[in-house]
């Protein structure tokens, strides 16, 4: 005879919610879900971008700029802070993404700190961690500046004023002028890269918060660090976003 299955307090937790999907708590299942829409977000932007660089002719970068050509990005993207005149092909960037890569090393320190309860060194990497943040937003907040102002050599542009065809010199790029290339170039890199900033600049503030409740000494007494790692998540994403933002715009 059949005995009918007895149910027991271990499957009324499974269904009432008791065990945790992947051993991952609520806040980090979240965290995962945010991260996997912005992650849409981001590849339609660089897929976009793609298909409308795609769709005009490459310049071959000998003969200065052309607003009719994609631009050669290491033509675009070679002056390097203290050294005007001086090409230096992708170095800035370079840089630029040297820092980035090293903010989210000191973050995987914090993060490991943190299971250690390990106050102190929380709050030493966290700190490295946002100075990393602030100087990557100074780097882009220069390389911004350079892009607007341009170079010293203008580029000659025909537009038609009144009926007319005139000649005109246009030094650097913002939404409705572009020395560097078609007027496209210059919005998706506005975009894109403003719209990382912002992600940059919010990982900052949270990156600060905390540091603070770091400080304060909130995290030991809740008795756990895990609000470090759930931001550290978001911090590695915005990281591994511009490796793919630094390919689609220098790279290729």
């Amino acid at each position: 005879m059949a005995h009918a299955h007895a149910t027991t307090a271990s499957d009324q937790n499974v269904w009432n919610g008791g065990v945790a999907p992947l051993g991952a708590s609520y806040g980090k299942l979240m965290m995962w879900f945010f991260l996997l829409s912005d992650a849409f977000t981001f590849s339609g932007l660089l897929i976009t971008y793609g298909l409308v660089r795609s769709s005009h002719a490459a310049s071959d970068g000998l003969a200065g700029f052309d607003v009719t050509k994609w631009p050669v990005p290491e033509k675009v993207f070679e002056a390097v802070p203290f050294l005007h005149g001086v090409p230096a092909p992708l170095v800035f960037v370079g840089i630029m993404t040297f820092i980035l890569i090293m903010s989210s090393v000191t973050m995987v320190l914090a993060v490991e700190a943190g299971h250690r309860m390990d106050q102190k060194a929380v709050e030493k990497w966290m700190l490295w961690t946002i100075l990393g943040g602030l100087t990557f937003l100074g780097c882009q907040a220069w390389e911004w500046t350079h892009f607007i102002v341009g170079t010293d050599t203008p580029t000659i542009v025909k537009d038609f004023v009144n009926g007319q065809w005139i000649t005109k010199e246009v030094f650097g790029a913002n939404l409705h002028i572009n020395q560097y290339g078609p007027q496209d170039f210059a919005d998706f890199f506005f975009f894109i890269t403003g719209f990382h900033g912002f992600h940059v600049f919010s990982g900052v503030l949270l990156n600060f918060l905390i540091y603070y409740n770091t400080v304060t000494g909130v995290y030991n007494r809740r008795g756990h660090y895990e609000m470090v790692e759930k931001v550290g998540l978001y911090w590695h994403f915005v990281d591994l976003v511009w490796v793919f933002v630094f390919t689609f715009f220098y790279l290729v």
